[in-house]
């Protein structure tokens, strides 16, 4: 590794032993970065800077120009007034503006590390990813900045970003002139994603300055192929990889502009993408499905790149929507861990119902538990290696992740004889719902905080609509009511209210074997309820 640039080295220390990451790829040219490298820099530094870089649906565009002055101001105020010093974790929290996009640029360009999560995410939650990433400091949209308040998080410093008061980020007084940025080295930790894994423990997901890079140098570059007067607009939130990817590193990488949306259900996108002249749509296959039984009355021949991934994508979505839309689908999938899409394919490449080839830069196979390669035509685990690889905060559950120098995904594909990869389904209990994750135990953990809670277990069940939702079987005390809207209640004041179940099923006992372990398999068919 290269001499770092933090002061606070935290980052750096809980980084997981070398001989626990998976192997590098930088076959790619483009992927050979120089030892010292600010991304933050390398996204603003070259556009034209009377070109638009950042719309909205009603507020006036930001060019490129006035986007770098807002970010050197925020990174002025960061290392001036806040004391912000390089490697300090900064959270990220509000809805997809300008702003939360300019905040983040601003910690990168400082040196700092931005820890962006979603606007949805309740105190309890709040506080495990500070604890975990030892956050210090938040900027905070003035309008989500309650729960965050009420997490009561020892140590933070919140600043809120929006409002009229003097102590506000916005109008707080800082030098006007140029920030030189931290002079970073390319394995600099940039960011902490945070992902849930089956253990409902939040993952703390570590990537460099160089990866930023890596994931549009790869899949945008090489798949998406953008172009400079391309507007890109998508409902995935910038807490989501697939979201900051798509919404602010894949269009600054290409000098193009996005549309960022505060309200991105599909009843929203559709005329957004009409009125803004959109070219590059990030979203969900639900949302697809959804856009379908609402085209009509809509212009969206703007459209020339539609991109999909969080769940998988059914064949019969891509045919009704090229169909309706003549828009080939891109499907893609990607991860946390990953930062963002490494198996993929566009244009005349696609095949409905495959998820498509190893991008490039990108190796991928499908193996067996114990690491055998297995021939094509068999399901296994896929295993992927590439640029960017898993670097767990502080986790044990890396070795879980990273076998034998590759990045195991936990989901079950197939190889096809021609090299096309095509999803099975998921290897382990992650429900994926409308292209959110969503892990059973974390939800049964703040279930069984209820009072009338004796037992729970919340588990996936196929969806014609979102591919996935979450059923909480349960076992009350005895006496208690059945409300399934009193604990739907309670878990929204735990829980970001995607995780919440779809529905409640009261049994008088679990499914459980003769040693007392829980038949999951059971309760994932309705035949089985008691």
């Amino acid at each position: 590794m290269h001499l770092s640039a933090h002061v606070d080295t935290f980052a750096r220390d809980h980084l997981p032993p070398p001989h626990e990451w998976p192997e590098l790829r930088f076959d790619l040219p483009e992927l050979r970065y120089p030892a010292r490298l600010n991304c933050a820099v390398e996204l603003l530094g070259h556009a034209d800077g009377a070109r638009p870089a950042f719309r909205t649906p009603d507020g006036p565009v930001w060019t490129y120009e006035e986007l770098r002055a807002r970010v050197d101001r925020i990174a002025h105020l960061l290392t001036g007034e806040l004391g912000v010093v390089p490697g300090n974790r900064v959270l990220l929290r509000g809805p997809t503006t300008p702003w939360l996009a300019a905040c983040w640029l601003a910690v990168l360009k400082a040196g700092a590390v931005a820890v962006t999560v979603l606007a949805q995410q309740r105190p309890h939650e709040l506080a495990t990813i500070c604890e975990i990433a030892r956050v210090g400091h938040a900027l905070c949209d003035i309008r989500a900045v309650d729960d965050l308040a009420k997490a009561e998080i020892p140590g933070l410093r919140i600043t809120t970003y929006g409002g009229d008061t003097p102590d506000d980020l916005l109008h707080r007084s800082a030098p006007t002139t140029p920030y030189p940025a931290v002079d970073t080295a390319c394995d600099d930790v940039a960011l902490i994603a945070f992902t849930s894994g089956t253990t409902g423990r939040p993952k703390g997901c570590m990537h460099f300055h160089r990866d930023v890079l890596a994931i549009a140098d790869t899949f945008s570059r090489h798949v998406l192929r953008p172009r400079a007067d391309d507007v890109f607009a998508g409902s995935p939130p910038l807490g989501f990889t697939f979201g900051l990817g798509g919404l602010v590193i894949f269009p600054l990488r290409a000098g193009a502009s996005a549309l960022l949306l505060e309200q991105s259900g599909p009843r929203r996108l559709l005329p957004a993408i009409a009125e803004h002249r959109v070219s590059v749509l990030f979203t969900a296959p639900t949302a697809y499905r959804a856009m379908l039984d609402e085209l009509d009355g809509h212009d969206i021949s703007s459209l020339r790149r539609c991109v999909s991934a969080g769940e998988n994508l059914p064949a019969a979505t891509w045919r009704a929507w090229h169909e309706r839309t003549g828009v080939r689908i891109i499907n893609g999938i990607g991860a946390t861990e990953l930062l963002h899409i490494f198996v993929s394919a566009a244009d005349e490449g696609i095949r409905p119902g495959a998820t498509g080839m190893p991008v490039p830069g990108w190796q991928a196979r499908v193996q067996r538990p114990d690491g055998t390669p297995l021939p094509d035509g068999e399901p296994g685990l896929l295993a992927v290696r590439g640029p960017v690889g898993c670097r767990y905060l502080a986790d044990p559950r890396q070795r879980q992740y990273v076998r034998d120098g590759w990045n195991i995904t936990g989901d079950t594909y197939v190889r096809e004889p021609d090299g096309y990869f095509r999803y099975v389904a998921r290897a382990d209990d992650m429900i994926i719902s409308a292209g959110y994750n969503i892990a059973g135990p974390e939800v049964e953990d703040a279930l069984l905080r209820h009072p009338d809670v004796v037992e729970t277990a919340v588990v996936g069940r196929p969806d014609e609509v979102r591919g996935q939702v979450a059923v909480a079987y349960t076992v009350l005390r005895e006496g208690a009511r059945r409300d399934p809207e009193a604990l739907r209640a309670f878990l929204t004041a735990e829980l970001a209210p995607y995780k919440c179940p779809r529905e409640f099923v009261f049994l008088s006992a679990l499914p459980r074997t003769a040693t007392g372990k829980l038949q999951r398999f059971r309760l994932r068919t309705p035949s089985d309820q008691q």
